[in-house]
């Protein structure tokens, strides 16, 4: 069943009368082929007209919304032989990161991402894709291990950031998030990094350090919840809309401060109305930004890597 969201009600609304339209031709055999046809064509405008002018704080819903593809969706539709890997060697394992190995197109890669759960139960052990210290640790196991092996790394992002707990902080949670920068930012192999939800601060950045990073078109990468910034700068959480805003934080923003390389367009009406489109569209974005990737050396790869955060900025 279609979740809509509280801006999205006026295509709602279409989509129920199309919807009532249908059963009542089913029903008593009464041809309104054109009146239906003139409805799903209004209501299919209206949902690209909607889109095409999200607000940031409406692409934040967005980016949310509870049917969007998670990372066990793209293991599905994009992934062989994916094997996990669990732990980190000194603690213990954190399922809000899930880490392996995989065949991508055929192909060996290291797979990191983390996962938020789809229903209660899974967000709960997933802590809703907010890691603590051992799932960066975990990370920058299996970072460590590709590069021994050359295999390159994939990440997908999707947190509202690292786990912000006590017991995080007494384990060393600064420490892990900057282990797992570094590792990445030090990779011989080429690493990809693709924002597919919501890239939350050091807890998005820590796996996507990487030689090129994709974002899902209504996806938001932030250096911190509109929601926080809004309690930080105005002491007020209501004033979330205004953060937003002036975080800079769409995929379009970012592509303009070369913060990140490229935008992967989703269905009309979100990535979550159509997943299966949508994963296809992250594969071939992965695919591209790997291919461009390939015939370069480690020396080469580390050099380009570096280059490309140092440029951060200078495209404005």
């Amino acid at each position: 069943m279609r979740s809509y969201l509280d801006f999205e009600k006026p295509v709602a609304e279409l989509e129920t009368k199309v919807e009532e339209l249908r059963a009542l031709s089913k029903g008593d055999g009464v041809s309104i082929a054109d009146e239906l046809a003139k409805l799903e064509a209004k209501a299919q405008k209206a949902l690209a007209d909607l889109y095409a002018s999200l607000t940031p704080t409406q692409k934040i819903q967005v980016a949310r919304h509870a049917q969007r593809p998670h990372f066990s969706d793209y293991v599905r539709l994009l992934f062989s032989e994916f094997t996990p890997l669990a732990g980190d060697r000194l603690f213990g394992e954190d399922a809000a990161i899930v880490g392996g190995f995989a065949r991508f197109r055929g192909e060996p890669v290291c797979l990191i991402g983390q996962e938020k759960g789809s229903d209660t139960e899974s967000r709960l052990e997933h802590n809703f894709g907010m890691a603590r210290p051992e799932g960066y640790r975990k990370a920058a196991r299996l970072m460590e291990l590709a590069d021994r092996f050359g295999l390159p790394v994939i990440s997908l992002v999707d947190t509202f950031g690292a786990f912000p707990g006590i017991d995080a902080e007494q384990r060393g949670q600064a420490e892990a998030i900057a282990r797992s920068i570094d590792v990445s930012l030090s990779l011989g192999v080429p690493n990809v990094a693709v924002v597919v939800g919501e890239g939350g601060s050091g807890g998005a950045i820590a796996i996507a350090s990487c030689n090129k990073v994709l974002m899902l078109e209504h996806s938001v990468y932030t250096v911190a919840s509109p929601e926080a910034s809004a309690s930080i700068l105005w002491r007020d959480s209501s004033k979330a809309q205004d953060a937003a805003t002036s975080m800079k934080i769409t995929a379009q923003d970012l592509l303009k401060f070369g913060i990140i390389d490229v935008i992967v367009a989703e269905p009309p009406g979100g990535a979550h109305r159509d997943p299966e489109t949508a994963v296809a569209a992250v594969g071939e974005g992965i695919d591209d930004a790997l291919a461009g990737l390939a015939n370069l050396s480690r020396p080469q790869i580390v050099e380009a890597r570096a280059e490309r955060f140092l440029s951060v900025g200078r495209k404005v």
